[in-house]
């Protein structure tokens, strides 16, 4: 857990670390960081939860009549960015939640509604929700002008010693950088494909790891534009090659304990992890909507490439949704596959929380585990094991989400009706695209 700043502490970094400016951050439905940026002389509003900003211009959040909303900064986020503006003064961060004008949790705020939920599992007896991400990215090389390129500066695969290439260079300056903001990275390396990455923080509560992803994903930017690379979090950004994954590693603890860890149980597992687990795999289509939230996120989700296709639970088996690896009594864990980096992280652990919880409160236990190859068996063969798909396209996962009560709950009405609103409209306009694709096959027609 992060670091309980005081307001004092947070003034005296101000003036002994040069900071002249502060950045509020905050989230919109689309998983995308936003910020307002005030001089320090405006230090006071930000402590006092006085900084104002039009809601109207975010996507997901209000309409122009109910515009105002209010930044209330969590000092537990409080960082100075290691880079400076263009005059060399510092900047420091703070992550904050939106509320209304009458000092109310604003309904539309993925970081609030997380806080809600976690809030329910409080109130089911538990005290934690511990989540590690595995973020993947793929580094590109920008051209004269700045912009991105399809030119990537490697050409290595899975854990190779790249260390005299520029994204290798990249890779451990964002890992310096980020344990330099208090970052716990316990891994670092090459992925399968071309230019790609990985990076593993310490997994630590839902609300900071989902603050930390989101900070993640800054500091790779910043620190790859230093190296005149690109960063990109696309789920599949290279056709014919393996696409980024944001493997979901969930723990769930009453005090220090780990109330998915059984000594005695098959793989180690509780009782309550195995149901926690069957509301995962429940839900599972309606949460890939939210885990896998974009047109091109299902360009991944394909048999060949290591993401999971197929609703079923193993040990050693990679192929199915969830993995359970092996580990020690604090890390025993469940870790689902599907989500990609283009998630909203807030809205993906409600939503995974609130499957997890439904499953405890209604006891059943999941199907066997399967340790065959998923992708090598029959159709005939995946029925007979219970094995349903995941969605295919965004369309039918949206079309899942809507179907699923529980899964919209975990969102809120605010939520569900704004994320139907903004992925409906994203696969209207993907539907009417023309690409390359298909004028080079039906020109000729």
């Amino acid at each position: 857990m992060s670091k309980q700043y005081t307001a004092e502490e947070i003034r005296k970094e101000v003036e002994d670390k040069d900071v002249r400016f502060l950045r509020l951050c905050f989230t919109d439905i689309n998983g995308t960081e936003k910020a307002v940026e005030v001089p320090k002389s405006q230090l006071d509003k930000v402590l006092n939860n006085d900084i104002r900003f039009d809601g109207s211009s975010i996507d997901g959040f209000v309409r122009l009549e109910e515009s105002d909303m209010v930044l209330y900064p969590d000092f537990s986020t409080w960082t100075v960015l290691p880079w400076g503006d263009e005059h060399g003064g510092k900047i420091g961060r703070l992550i904050c939640s939106v509320h209304t004008t009458d000092g109310k949790p604003f309904a539309g705020d993925p970081r609030n509604n997380l806080k809600r939920v976690l809030g329910q599992m409080k109130d089911a007896g538990f005290d934690t929700f511990d989540i590690g991400f595995e973020m993947e990215f793929h580094l590109f090389k920008l051209d004269e002008n700045g912009n991105w390129t399809t030119e990537v500066p490697d050409h290595a695969s899975y854990f190779d010693m790249t260390s005299d290439d520029e994204g290798a260079r990249c890779r451990r300056e964002i890992v310096e950088t980020l344990e330099g903001i208090g970052f716990e990275v316990e891994a670092a390396h090459h992925e399968v494909g071309d230019g790609q990455q990985e990076i593993d923080f310490r997994f630590d509560d839902a609300l900071t790891t989902a603050d930390r992803c989101q900070t993640f994903k800054m500091v790779a930017r910043q620190i790859a534009r230093k190296h005149g690379l690109f960063a990109t979090f696309m789920a599949k950004p290279v056709e014919g090659q393996a696409g980024n994954g944001m493997h979901n590693n969930m723990s769930l603890f009453k005090g220090k304990h780990n109330v998915f860890y059984d000594e005695n149980g098959e793989f180690h597992l509780s009782d309550t992890a195995l149901y926690f687990l069957n509301g995962i795999l429940e839900h599972a289509r309606a949460i890939t909507a939210i885990g896998n939230p974009t047109v091109n996120s299902y360009k991944r989700l394909i048999p060949g490439f290591e993401a999971p296709v197929y609703i079923a639970w193993a040990a050693k088996n990679r192929s199915p949704l969830v993995r359970i690896p092996s580990a020690s009594e604090i890390n025993t864990r469940l870790e689902m596959r599907s989500a990609d980096p283009t998630a909203n992280p807030y809205l993906l652990l409600a939503a995974c929380l609130t499957a997890g919880l439904n499953g405890i409160k209604e006891q059943k236990m999941p199907m066997k585990p399967v340790e065959e190859n998923i992708f090598e068996m029959t159709e005939e063969e995946r029925a007979e094991h219970g094995i349903k798909p995941l969605p295919t396209t965004l369309h039918n996962a949206i079309k899942e989400f809507k179907e699923d009560d529980l899964i919209k709950s975990a969102l809120g009405d605010h939520l569900t009706h704004s994320f139907i609103e903004s992925k409906e409209l994203e696969w209207s306009k993907y539907s009417q695209s023309v690409s390359d694709w298909e004028r080079q096959r039906y020109m000729n027609w």
